[in-house]
């Protein structure tokens, strides 16, 4: 069995960036700043339920398994979800044109205005925190986070020794 010491260290600016990340994931998805970003965006809607319309709208019509699977949650999950959405008028279903036994799910007109809705307002909270950022620093920001999210993204698939998930 491997020693603590056998392990290969870690680079001291990888422990910040990670610490870095998690507290901005833990601030970003606090209860109190969704329901600040609903009550600026007026629309009355979960966490989970935002998640999945922001997710249709950078996506064409997708099957409700497929979305399960891109956000990665149970596919249990989304159905309850999407019912609600459908009910709220935001979401359709269509049958799949490749398929007829499937159905597609797409943004209605009124979803895809909660979506503009919803980004405005977290827009709003990023230019106020961003405001006193030189505009080289934020270019340079904005590629280093799509860098590191297509990164994240492309080994997603790999578990942390190497293996592919399952």
């Amino acid at each position: 069995m491997p020693t603590p010491t056998s392990a290969p260290q870690v680079p001291a600016d990888v422990i910040d960036m990670e610490r870095a990340l998690t507290r901005v994931a833990y601030l970003a998805g606090r209860a109190r700043q969704h329901e600040r970003l609903m009550a600026i965006a007026d629309l009355p809607l979960d966490r989970a339920a935002v998640t999945i319309l922001r997710h249709l709208a950078e996506a064409d019509p997708l099957r409700p398994g497929m979305l399960a699977a891109r956000l990665t949650v149970e596919a249990s999950h989304v159905t309850r979800q999407l019912t609600q959405l459908e009910k709220a008028g935001l979401v359709a279903r269509m049958p799949d044109p490749d398929d007829g036994r499937a159905q597609l799910i797409a943004l209605t007109g009124a979803g895809l205005a909660a979506v503009e809705r919803i980004r405005e307002a977290g827009l709003r909270g990023m230019r106020m925190a961003l405001a006193d950022w030189w505009p080289r620093d934020l270019e340079v920001l904005a590629g280093l986070f799509h860098r590191l999210v297509d990164d994240f993204v492309r080994h997603t698939e790999t578990a942390v020794d190497g293996s592919t998930a399952s």
